[in-house]
């Protein structure tokens, strides 16, 4: 027993045991500084400049506390470390600022609040910055996409379901598949922002305050939308992490779905795209080796991001509605680490997409192969020769397994000899200019110009549609970004204090 009762003396007998502050508040202490420090100061502002106008505290009184909360701002982080007579940093920058102004006019700085709206304000501040910058370089991403997407609504490819060949598309109708899916991810990504950006401060620990305070004037000097109206839902909801952690999950998996596509199509094998040099490694020992490790890392980075967000709604199962641990200091960095993952795949397959190389001849001569026209020639029995669909369809699938069957293409097969199989079912005459027709990948292309085909009319009129939109969704979010740092910067410089902050 010698060995625990060492281990209890050791510990100590006040709060905190050393165990305990090693393992929990020294790591949250460090979590807190590296993420929360600013957007801590920033309500420090927001609520003294609140109190004075609602004539809570005196304008004087305000003035001094500005003044002292600037200066333990500009504290050098790499300096700050956790000490034990601290519980977490804000008690120590409360601390800080006493020795700034004094321990008397420090206290009133926490009239009418409490950490708990405190806490789950600065959440949200942190989170919004965040979502702001994904959904920016995913703008960044959806423009690479529209671009190339353009430059290739003639370049026709195989396109697969069920993982084989199956039908002529194009690389532009492909790219904008892809582009649509990222559009709804970025529609995800601010509906998420939208429930994140509201502000939970006068809710106090959970019943508000008997101080007159104005908890829309905290919402606006901060940036926030909109006040949570019931005081136990700005503390006890949780929603606003989930639908986060959703928004990121949805978007990694589907993206990482198309990076999948790209670790094929980049193979030697398919031979689609090619990816520019400063995205490939050589290998250290076979020196014919492009390893496209850009898009390899991007589609692991991507699994990272979406497990954190996993993580983080896990940690959320099953907790009680209200204040607790398990939605905060150990939950929030799986989030900011999950937005900083996501942020580096958007980056990195920017750079990629926007320099992509596509083998434009390889792609035409195999959208010819593998008998993947061969539904036109249903379609053309159907539609010219009234045939019924389904035998039309019997018909074509007789003619693609004998292809396969003798190892032929549609091309290798004159009109004279499908004509031929075609009559041993119905009588019917192809002639030579139809069959050229039913085997061109630009023909099967062409003709299939209902809205949202692969028709290169019907993509440049999808295309000239979406660059409007996203050109509208540019400004847009330029100009809410643009408000955000202007209303930071106002916060910063209220009265004759502070200094313009960091943007996002």
């Amino acid at each position: 027993m010698s060995r625990i009762e060492d281990f209890i003396k050791n510990e100590g007998s006040v709060f905190p045991g050393k165990t305990y502050a090693r393992e929990l508040l020294m790591p949250v202490f460090n979590d807190q500084r590296d993420y929360l420090f600013h957007a801590m100061f920033d309500i420090h502002r927001a609520h003294v400049i609140m109190l004075s106008e609602q004539k809570i505290i005196k304008e004087e009184e305000a003035e001094t506390m500005l003044d002292g909360i600037r200066k333990v701002a500009q504290i050098d982080l790499e300096q700050l470390t956790y000490q034990p007579q601290f519980e977490d940093l804000f008690f120590m920058m409360e601390a800080k600022i006493g020795e700034e102004i004094g321990h008397e006019l420090a206290g009133k700085i926490h009239i009418g609040r409490s950490r708990n709206d405190m806490g789950v304000a600065m959440y949200r501040l942190v989170l919004r910055g965040h979502m702001l910058q994904l959904i920016g370089y995913a703008n960044h991403l959806s423009e690479a996409f529209l671009v190339q997407a353009e430059k290739h609504t003639e370049t026709y490819i195989t396109g697969y379901t069920h993982t084989q060949p199956a039908q002529p598309t194009t690389i532009g109708h492909y790219f904008l598949a892809i582009y649509d899916v990222l559009q709804r991810d970025i529609g995800r990504l601010w509906a998420a922002y939208e429930t994140v950006n509201q502000s939970p401060l006068g809710a106090a620990a959970l019943t508000t305050t008997g101080f007159p305070i104005s908890r829309n004037r905290t919402a606006e000097l901060l940036g926030f939308d909109s006040v949570i109206e019931n005081s136990y839902d700005s503390i006890g909801g949780a929603d606003y992490l989930l639908e986060t952690a959703t928004a990121i999950m949805t978007c990694m998996v589907d993206t990482g779905r198309w990076i999948q596509d790209f670790l094929q199509h980049v193979t030697r094998e398919f031979g689609t795209f090619h990816v520019a040099d400063p995205y490939v490694q050589v290998s250290s020992i076979m020196p014919q080796k492009r390893n496209p490790v850009s898009i390899e890392h991007s589609r692991s980075i991507a699994s990272s991001a979406y497990g954190d967000a996993l993580a983080a709604m896990n940690m959320i199962h099953n907790t009680p509605f209200g204040d607790i641990v398990d939605t905060e200091d150990d939950l929030q960095p799986h989030l900011y680490r999950a937005f900083s993952n996501a942020g580096r795949v958007m980056k990195l397959m920017y750079a990629v997409i926007s320099t992509l190389k596509v083998n434009e001849e390889h792609t035409k001569k195999m959208a010819a192969k593998s008998s993947i026209t061969v539904t036109e020639l249903a379609d053309t029995l159907s539609r010219d020769y009234e045939i019924s669909f389904r035998k039309a369809h019997s018909i074509a699938s007789h003619i693609a397994k004998r292809s396969i069957g003798e190892g032929k293409e549609l091309y290798d097969w004159d009109t004279q000899d499908i004509n031929k199989i075609i009559n041993e079912f119905v009588a019917v005459n192809l002639t030579e200019d139809e069959w050229k027709k039913i085997i061109s990948p630009e023909y099967f292309v062409e003709i299939r110009s209902i809205q949202g085909g692969p028709s290169p009319k019907e993509v440049t009129r999808m295309i000239v549609k979406r660059k409007q939109k996203l050109e509208q969704q540019l400004r847009e979010y330029k100009g809410i970004v643009e408000a955000m740092n202007e209303g930071r910067k106002a916060l910063m410089d209220y009265g004759r204090y502070g200094k313009a902050g960091s943007e996002f």
